[in-house]
């Protein structure tokens, strides 16, 4: 089976500028492909891990991957899809952001032996004389084309500034530059970019005649369409200080039983027939799975022991067993504290994002501080609540806990 019928098959194509020679070419040759990351945080999300299991699978079929970081398109900001313009951001950050990028790529790609490569636009980007990029490249794009693209169509009633316009052109010249550079031949990347991508294969086959391609993959998404990855901090991080792996893992094993099998095809490696055999049931027969997802895709992140370590801790307490509480979540507090009203201390741990939604979820009954159902949304602790280490469990909702830990 190519590459092509694992990519189909697990679900990751979304579109593609040429699909019938897409599909002889990877069925019959190795090529050197690239996908592009802009570093606007210090941390890749699970937005971006479509993007690196589809990167995975093309490597392990024997294909060169090119990581292209964004130090040159980072200071512009894409516009795609976005209602305003993005912050603009410092050299020294996207610098700092991009040497968190590597480090977490390495769980997914192999750089060794030449077997990757990783660049950074900013080599070429921030040296351009503009007038010859005007002069070789804007020649090949025609404005009425640029403003029919579906990534502008959101910024149309607050503006779109020619700063940002110009983002199709910079990624464009991107893959042109890593087409002469590298023999790169084709771009992934998410849905989100079908626009930016298409330019860069028309750039290549309109200045060079030379054949280019690109495939998008489909964004993470519910059955019902809607973005996953949002958890009530935020994001869901690929790093660990920004989302312990413990609340990695609740996040994917408490995932809808219609997202299971999706999920499972897109963000592991579990072969597809153990997928359907997982995800082919009725009923609560789902959660096993689930329990199967939230490791697996656990591992691929942080590794098989903080897999292991959430994967006890959540069963000793679905288990109702809470005694293993070293790997959950835990907020510490002082010994003031001890006597604080419950949702003063949970909201300044954002546990709760206000005092309103505390006192909600309290008063439908969603609360369980230590072994007793929370009745009384002004009620305080007490020191007594807290066991021998000093140490109190939260349960909010049916499936979320945390611990308060004295100091």
């Amino acid at each position: 089976m190519s590459v092509f019928d694992v990519l189909q098959e697990r679900g990751f194509i979304k579109q593609m500028s040429h699909e019938a020679e897409i599909k002889e070419l990877l069925e019959k040759e190795k090529i050197t492909f690239y996908i592009g990351f802009d570093p606007t945080a210090d941390s890749l999300h699970v937005g971006h891990f479509i993007a690196l299991m589809m990167m995975s699978h093309m490597q392990r079929a024997g294909h060169r991957p090119i990581v292209l970081l964004g130090g040159g398109t980072g200071m512009v900001g894409d516009p795609s899809g976005k209602d305003e313009m993005r912050k603009m951001l410092t050299p020294e950050f996207i610098a700092h952001n991009i040497a968190c990028f590597k480090k977490q790529m390495s769980r997914f790609i192999d750089f060794s032996e030449g077997k990757a490569i990783i660049a950074n636009n900013a080599d070429w980007l921030l040296d351009l004389n503009y007038v010859q990029l005007l002069r070789e490249v804007g020649v090949h794009f025609t404005v009425n084309r640029m403003l029919a693209a579906e990534c502008f169509k959101k910024r149309w009633e607050k503006g779109l500034t020619f700063f940002e316009f110009n983002y199709m052109i910079m990624q464009s010249y991107d893959f042109w530059k890593l087409h002469h550079d590298y023999g790169c031949v084709m771009e992934l990347g998410g849905d989100d970019q079908w626009s930016n991508m298409l330019g860069g294969v028309e750039l290549i086959r309109r200045k060079d005649q030379e054949p280019a391609f690109c495939m998008t993959c489909k964004l993470l998404t519910t059955s019902d369409g809607r973005k996953m990855g949002k958890t009530e901090k935020g994001a869901l991080w690929l790093d660990p200080e920004k989302t312990s792996p413990y609340e990695f893992y609740q996040y994917w094993r408490n995932v809808n039983d219609s997202d299971v099998k999706n999920c499972m095809s897109l963000l592991t490696f579990v072969p597809m027939e153990e997928v359907h055999r997982l995800c082919d049931v009725e009923g609560a027969a789902i959660n096993e799975a689930k329990k199967v997802l939230a490791y697996e895709v656990t591992k691929l992140v942080h590794g098989e022991e903080e897999a292991r370590k959430a994967q006890e801790a959540t069963e000793a307490l679905f288990g109702g067993a809470a005694n293993n509480l070293e790997n959950i979540p835990t907020i510490e507090i002082t010994s003031e504290q001890t006597s604080a009203k419950v949702i003063d201390v949970l909201t300044a741990a954002k546990i709760f994002s206000s005092k309103r939604e505390a006192r909600q979820m309290i008063n439908q009954g969603g609360l369980t501080v230590g072994e007793a159902v929370l009745q009384d949304a002004e009620a305080s602790l007490s020191a007594d609540m807290f066991d021998a280490e000093k140490s109190l469990l939260i349960r909010k909702g049916k499936k979320k806990y945390f611990r308060l830990l004295i100091k």
